[in-house]
Order: structure tokens, then sequence, then C-alpha cells
């Protein structure tokens, strides 16, 4: 029979395995992790799509990350929106870099935040030129709306917007 002492409290109760390193643990000792943990990252890297850990594998791999993930959640809940027909507020402002692009969501408030999310992930503090848009998919009796977005992200000068 297969040794069933947890690695973390060595009692002889440990039913589940830390999904990264497979040791046994009880159910007191493992870290779950939430599934939308991390659903806003673009690529979930593979140390940080399992749902158990082990205290040690949590503290190394994921506790770092979510900390990080958290924090430019933060910082994308403070991203100024300028839509596409604010363009006369926006039309000193210098757009260089690529428009990012959102597909396939269920929401306007998600996609926005999505755009948001990417845009603070990338170190700017602002999206200009922001299109939202939605699609009607209908299958016999049940209608779905799948939205997209599209927006420019830039740094501005938060000082001057934060004052209107």
């Amino acid at each position: 029979m297969e040794n069933s002492v947890c690695s973390s409290c060595r009692l002889p109760k440990g039913i589940l395995k830390c999904e990264c390193c497979f040791a046994i643990q009880c159910k007191n000792c493992i870290q779950k992790l939430k599934k939308e943990s991390f659903s806003f990252l673009e690529v979930i890297p593979k140390e940080l799509s399992y749902r158990k850990y082990c205290g040690s594998c949590f503290d190394e791999k994921v506790a770092p990350a979510l900390e990080s993930y958290r924090e430019v959640m933060t910082r994308a809940k403070e991203v100024f929106i300028f839509s596409k027909s604010q363009g006369e507020e926006t039309r000193l402002i210098r757009r260089t870099e690529k428009p990012i692009k959102v597909t396939n969501c269920d929401d306007r408030n998600e996609i926005i935040m999505r755009l948001a999310f990417f845009a603070a992930q990338s170190n700017f503090n602002a999206l200009v030129d922001v299109v939202v848009t939605s699609e009607k998919k209908r299958n016999e009796g049940y209608q779905t709306t799948k939205w997209q977005g599209i927006g420019v992200p830039v740094n501005v000068d938060a000082d001057k917007y934060n004052s209107r």
C-alpha cells in the first residue's frame, strides 16, 4: 500500500497530491487555486494552470505570480478609456503602439476590462480609439451575444484627466 503520510503536517491522512510536484497532502494542508484566478492572462503558464498545490509550490510559484497579477489588475482599473467618438479630446495624443484586440467575451464590461488589463500589463495608462462591438449568435432556439473590442494603448498625463 502507498505511503499516505502528509508531507507538510506528517499526519497519516494524506489523500490528495500536489499537481505540480506530486507530494502527498491532506485536505487541510493542500492549497487550492480557483480556476478564474488568472483568467485575464492571455496565456496561462503551465505551473499556474494546476488547481491543487503543496505549501512550498504555492509559495514558490503561485504566490508571486498572483501578487503580480493583482497589481496589474489594480492598475487596469485606473486606465483611462477614450472611445473612438472622443476624437476631439484625444487628437493630440500620439498613437505609436499597435492596437490591442480582444474577441469572444460575454459582456461589454469584460471586454473593456480585458483591454485595460492588457494595456496596464504593457505599462500604459490609457486606451484611445476604443471600439466595442457585439455580434448575435443564433443556434436554433438559443441566442447569445459575443463581444469584441479594439483600442490603442497610450500614456497620458494622469493629473490632466483626473481633474475633469
